[in-house]
């Protein structure tokens, strides 16, 4: 369950981001959010009845609660949206504050025709998240692309940071190889999908980058799917998605990483695309890096497996939230 809020990211962009504050949080004196996060819907659909303005950020009492049980801020990777973090925040105990944010050109956020999509786009979206929703110092916790947004947050603005996790991406250049095949891969979708079920298939079994039967993975597309007149369609643009990616993919981003004071957690999942040398090294290159790997996840690794994901990050979160 979560609640919509509303926050306005660079150039004016409108950013969703939603409430799942755990039930345990809501019995130290904050109300649990009672909005279910809705379906992907088509673009240009009505905003959901419960979209609001920005709350006022707490005060007085209401702040102090909101500080002891500090903020988590959830940022989801390429393709994904804040939706996919419900099961792994419901995981999470203590009296966090958790945050998940629809990055511009995915979810229920806004879709840009012009972009931009730079990565100094997205770390200013996530800039004002912070600031607009009162939860800085926070703890921002990164999947793949949001990871990256993440880690370069903390290293351009550590006033608004207290500690980081990555989850499951690479700080090495991945190359205009990776990016062709990208490319390649999003021609070879057989778009429009019939129904959902086909997307499940397709995603989880059929695609020529499934090495062996995948329901998680045909689950999360199915998430980001809508239904339009002639069947399933993804509710971002590959067009933008693929822009996003071109800002990154041809570059190492090492010296950013070493520029993270904060306490940081790099978690991989065993089946993941970060490999184990490549996360020692990231956590070598950390002032104040560790390390955690989940063995039976792959890249998906919060969305996979929730519980897992959130007993490994968990007393990393009790570490730096109550010191």
């Amino acid at each position: 369950m979560a609640r919509r809020l509303d926050v306005t990211g660079a150039d004016g962009v409108r950013l969703a981001a939603w409430d799942f504050t755990p039930r345990t949080a809501a019995r130290t004196g904050r109300q649990a959010p009672p909005e279910a996060v809705p379906h992907s819907a088509p673009p240009g659909t009505a905003l959901p009845a419960q979209a609001g303005p920005v709350p006022t950020p707490p005060r007085g009492r209401a702040a102090a609660r909101h500080a002891s049980g500090g903020g988590v801020l959830l940022l989801h990777g390429l393709m994904g949206h804040a939706g996919h973090w419900a099961r792994a925040a419901r995981a999470l105990s203590g009296g966090h504050r958790v945050i998940a944010l629809d990055q511009r050109g995915h979810g229920a956020s806004d879709k840009p025709p012009a972009g931009p999509f730079t990565r100094e786009a997205y770390v200013a979206d996530a800039a004002a998240a912070v600031e607009q929703l009162g939860l800085g110092p926070v703890t921002v916790v990164g999947h793949s692309m949001g990871a990256l947004t993440a880690w370069q947050l903390a290293a351009e603005r550590p006033d608004l940071v207290r500690a980081l996790v990555i989850c499951d991406m690479r700080a090495s250049a991945l190359g205009a190889a990776s990016q062709r095949a990208w490319q390649d891969w999003f021609r070879g979708w057989p778009l429009p999908f019939p129904s959902l079920d086909a997307v499940h298939r397709w995603f989880g079994e059929e695609d020529p980058w499934v090495e062996r039967p995948n329901p998680a993975r045909g689950a999360f597309f199915a998430e980001v799917m809508a239904s339009y007149p002639d069947g399933w369609r993804p509710v971002f643009d590959p067009a933008q998605m693929l822009s996003s990616r071109e800002t990154w993919v041809h570059d190492a981003h090492w010296d950013s990483l070493a520029q993270v004071r904060c306490p940081a957690l790099v978690v991989r999942g065993l089946d993941g695309e970060l490999g184990r040398a490549e996360a020692q090294e990231m956590v070598r290159v950390l002032p104040r890096g560790a390390y955690a790997e989940i063995p039976d996840a792959g890249h998906l690794l919060h969305y996979e497996c929730p519980e897992a994901w959130a007993e490994t990050v968990q007393p990393f979160l009790t570490g730096v939230l109550t010191a």
